[in-house]
């Protein structure tokens, strides 16, 4: 059971990966939604099953209960699953009122800068003004 549960988990982190890398915003949300459901996965199968947690007939035996700590973690992670969907899903509204499209444009800018074509001034003009003190100090 545990190994199904991992393989469905990997499955959906797979396929969440996939969902996320596309441009559609749409595809985007709901990557993140199925990778948030693999990670709910992942959780609940490394829980033990067993008994409940705080009820049970038999109290000295610990080994029979389920650990609760993946079960609150599983609630907790869906919470803010909740919140960051409602959260892209009005920037998504958003962007379809703007555009009427919903395609995620490449950023020109950030091309540059993976290329090292786009310099920041105030950095080169730090530089500069490191490199200028410096030949002061050796021509004196």
């Amino acid at each position: 059971m545990t190994v199904a549960l991992a393989l469905g988990a990997a499955v959906l982190f797979a396929v969440g990966t996939y969902l996320v890398l596309q441009r559609k915003l749409s595809r985007i949300i709901i990557g993140l939604a199925v990778l948030s459901h693999g990670a709910n996965v992942l959780l609940l199968a490394s829980g033990r099953n067993g008994l409940a947690p705080l009820i049970g007939e038999e109290t000295g035996n610990p080994d029979r209960y389920a650990d609760p700590l993946p079960q609150a973690m599983a609630l907790t992670t869906i919470v803010i699953t909740f919140g960051v969907t409602a959260l892209l899903l009005a920037m998504a509204y958003r962007s379809w009122l703007l555009d009427r499209d919903d395609d995620v444009p490449d950023d020109i800018i950030d091309r540059d800068v993976a290329r090292g074509g786009w310099r920041d001034q105030e950095v080169d003009d730090e530089v500069a003004d490191e490199q200028a003190t410096r030949r002061e100090g050796q021509d004196a």
